[in-house]
């Protein structure tokens, strides 16, 4: 295994293209792993990023307290959100009692997917024997629990009920504090009843600091020592799951673990990023009120709103942002300032400012995309506000920013449990950005994924062609290939690449991109994985065919993993994960 910050060795390989450590990006088996990020924004909107599905598990003790008052009544208010005609699969919830011991999230959705069951969340608290899962309409709810209700699984017999929708934690944060009795300010009660002074705060850029990028007063070189061990970790338990799940691969399990040190396979060393500080080509700020009481604040959140936080932090004294962002960031605070338009409150649903996301690269191209609930603005006012943004970042005092392309981005509430990206309405600039990789040049537009550190993203491409050990006559099959970048770099080294991904904006920036670097051997077929790769290998006549898969954090759909396994010209397959623990069904499957 290899990660590109690390990686492990078998017949195929995979690399953990990590999340979690300064620097951005990856661990293969050969286990390799490219350091990549957990400086992730805090309670930011969702993202465009590849990211898991809306299923979600939750062990933490939150939950668990949410759990032991399911049950109890609370006032009204703290569940305002679910009136009205705004979509929230809370009022669409059940709870499945009785569940066996020592089951796992992925357990319980394999389970419920077998029987034919789409669930939209799930939340499994450990060492309990009931879940909540929610639905993305009644239909399906409905149809959950009469299936489930009295099926038996590992001997236990299932029952299923119908459960209350969980508290608005901002509004119960509330609720709580006017319910518990104060004391002085800065002061705080015991269980006994002692008053006991509470510590002074922290500064307000310590404090984004941990929220955003919690590791990053650890030295680099502890952060890469911790990953190795996590690594180990992972592939400790993939020893242990392919013995448990395949009792034929027993012998060979034997012998590799005498020769790795109880793992499966080798762990190769991890590969640092090149850098370590202003590396984020893509962040996305929220729009709130700030932590220190000024209005209209650009920035990252304290804390998630499932916590009871809203308060915002400018990024200026972050690591991982670069200045170009943060210059973008000040301009776009100082233009809506002058606007007469409120910040959204995920509170109250009103307001309009909700998120900014600002895009750059390497060769000093910045764009930004401005999300705005328009609630109910006529169209004109609209018009004028984008009009005026136009103005300030072309002619105004924006124009500093460096900024080459503007968006615009109406958001507003949810009616349903869509999750397709909204459209973008060009407003100045170029429609696209661009970017130079491994000497090639990328188109990148709005809604595309491009990996989030460029300089550590050549550390595990360049990782990725090593292991797939291509020649002329190799025919590669690049899965969920964003705007093309895996492919297109490995793409003079042989025969025909062929790329699939599901984002249709994704796929014209990658057959651009492959015009653009004057490659006729590479063709891109755009819809889901699953759908689209049985027919795409079936059709390829190559003997030397190499898969190269790099997937959203939830992994590939059991469909593809099964079109793998059956294609027999297949030759080689080396899966890049965003987080191997995420991704571990598919190691086994």
């Amino acid at each position: 295994m290899h990660e590109v910050h690390s990686g492990f060795r078998a017949a195929s390989g995979f690399i953990v293209k990590n999340t979690e450590y300064q620097g951005d990006l990856t661990a293969q088996i050969k286990m390799t792993d490219v350091a990549v990020d957990k400086n992730v924004p805090a309670g930011s909107l969702p993202s465009t990023e590849k990211e898991p599905d809306d299923l979600m598990e939750e062990k933490n003790e939150e939950n668990q307290t949410e759990a032991a008052a399911e049950g109890e009544g609370a006032a009204s208010d703290v569940y305002r959100y679910i009136k009205g005609d705004l979509f929230t699969s809370e009022i669409f919830k059940v709870e499945i009692q009785n569940l066996p011991k020592y089951i796992g999230f992925n357990d319980l959705k394999k389970f419920l997917n077998k029987h034919g069951i789409n669930p939209h969340k799930i939340k499994l608290f450990s060492r309990q024997m009931f879940a909540f899962v929610t639905f993305k309409n009644q239909e399906e709810r409905d149809k959950a629990m009469k299936a489930v209700h009295g099926m038996q699984w590992k001997s236990k017999v299932l029952s299923v009920r119908l459960a209350k929708p969980k508290a608005d934690p901002i509004l119960k944060k509330r609720k709580q504090e006017e319910e518990t009795e104060g004391g002085p300010p800065g002061a705080k009660r015991t269980a006994g009843g002692q008053e006991v002074e509470e510590d002074e705060e922290e500064p307000l850029d310590i404090q984004i600091a941990n929220a955003v990028t919690p590791l990053w007063n650890v030295p680099y070189e502890e952060q890469l020592k911790r990953k190795e061990k996590e690594v180990e970790g992972v592939l400790l338990k993939l020893t242990r799951e392919i013995g448990n799940n395949n009792k034929a691969m027993l012998p060979w399990l034997f012998v590799q673990k005498e020769k790795y040190n109880k793992m499966c396979c080798p762990l190769e060393a991890i590969r640092p990023s090149p850098v370590q500080t202003e590396y984020r080509n893509k962040c996305e700020f929220v729009i709130g009120v700030g932590a220190d009481g000024e209005d209209k604040t650009v920035g990252f959140r304290l804390g998630k709103y499932k916590g009871g936080s809203c308060a915002v932090v400018s990024p200026s004294e972050t690591t991982h942002v670069s200045s170009e962002a943060k210059r973008v960031v000040q301009e776009f605070q100082q233009f809506i300032r002058t606007t007469p338009y409120a910040v959204y409150s995920p509170e109250t649903y009103e307001g309009h400012w909700r998120q900014l996301t600002v895009r750059t690269s390497r060769i000093k191209q910045t764009m930004a995309i401005v999300f705005f609930n328009p609630q109910k603005l006529q169209k004109e006012e609209l018009e004028e506000l984008k009009r005026n943004l136009r103005q300030y970042f072309t002619e105004g005092e924006g124009k500093e920013s460096g900024l080459t392309s503007l968006y615009f981005v109406r958001m507003g509430q949810r009616t349903s449990a869509g999750t397709e990206d909204l459209p973008c309405e060009h407003v100045t600039g170029e429609e696209c950005i661009h970017e130079e990789l491994l000497g090639l040049k990328f188109r990148i537009s709005p809604h595309s994924f491009f990996q989030t550190n460029t300089p550590a993203a050549e550390v595990l491409y360049s990782a990725v062609g090593e292991w797939a050990q291509l020649d002329q006559d190799s025919t590669v099959l690049d899965v969920c290939c964003g705007t093309g970048t895996i492919g297109i770099s490995l793409a003079k080294r042989v025969k025909k690449v062929i790329g699939i991904e599901l984002c249709q904006e994704a796929v014209q920036d990658a057959k651009a991109n492959a015009e653009a670097n004057g490659l006729t051997n590479v063709e891109f077929h755009c819809g889901k994985a699953e759908d689209v790769l049985p027919t795409v290998l079936n059709a390829v006549v190559s003997p030397n065919v190499t898969a190269i898969v790099d997937p959203p954090r939830a992994g590939l759909h059991s469909k593809v993993i099964l079109a793998i396994r059956r294609a027999e010209h297949l030759k080689r397959l080396v899966y890049v994960a965003c987080n191997a623990k995420a991704a571990m069904n598919n190691f086994i499957e």
